[in-house]
């Protein structure tokens, strides 16, 4: 059984990620998981978004949203390291002083891929949750708190030799996110309690 997250970020070095084969590229399943949640899923995970570094939008047209570090470990003690896939939700702010640029369709539960580990293409030295949400927002949320269910594994961790091989995957793991979530068992959990529903926003 494969390391979880957590155990790998206790050894003294981390084992090298293999690195991204055209094999790999080309044997890619366009959907992943079994027809409903099996355990350890689904994994909540909520936290105020942070700031990482600045990469994802720039450099990989696929903007991200850091959770701090201690909000992650509900996945990273159970989970080894991988993209995996689920729901998202921008929480909004009981009361802030600027004016939000974010509109109501920012606020919905909505599809999520999601790095956990190292990032080796750039030699992360941190363990990160870095969280896409499949939408285009109006705006950063930065401070923001973001709820996120964990409901699959997409596939590990890997290096590149290309940032142009890095983004042609990411491009799939978002396919392969949207295909599998595209399942009555997993539409389901758009409503779960976790989230911040309609019918639950007047307990928060």
């Amino acid at each position: 059984m494969a390391p979880t997250a957590a155990e790998t970020a206790q050894q003294p070095s981390r084992p090298a990620a293999p690195v991204q084969t055209s094999q790999f590229r080309i044997a890619r399943p366009q959907i992943v998981g079994s027809e409903s949640p099996e355990q350890p899923f689904p994994i909540p995970l909520k936290g105020l978004v942070q700031r990482g570094f600045g990469r994802g939008g720039k450099d990989l047209g696929c903007p991200t949203a850091n959770l701090p570090d201690e909000s992650i470990s509900p996945i990273s003690t159970v989970a080894k390291t991988g993209v995996y896939y689920g729901y998202a939700q921008v929480i909004p702010p009981a009361t802030t002083t600027s004016k939000s640029e974010l509109c109501a369709n920012d606020y919905k539960v909505l599809p999520m891929v999601m790095s956990l580990g190292w990032n080796p293409f750039y030699k992360n030295e941190r363990l990160t949750a870095e969280i896409h949400i499949m939408h285009e927002f109006k705006s950063d949320f930065y401070g923001y708190e973001m709820r996120a269910l964990v409901l699959g594994y997409i596939r590990p961790e890997l290096d590149y030799t290309s940032r142009e091989a890095l983004v042609e995957d990411i491009e799939t793991d978002k396919k392969v996110a949207l295909n599998s979530l595209n399942r009555p068992e997993y539409q389901k959990f758009m409503q779960d309690g976790h989230f911040n529903l309609p019918s639950t926003r007047m307990k928060l």
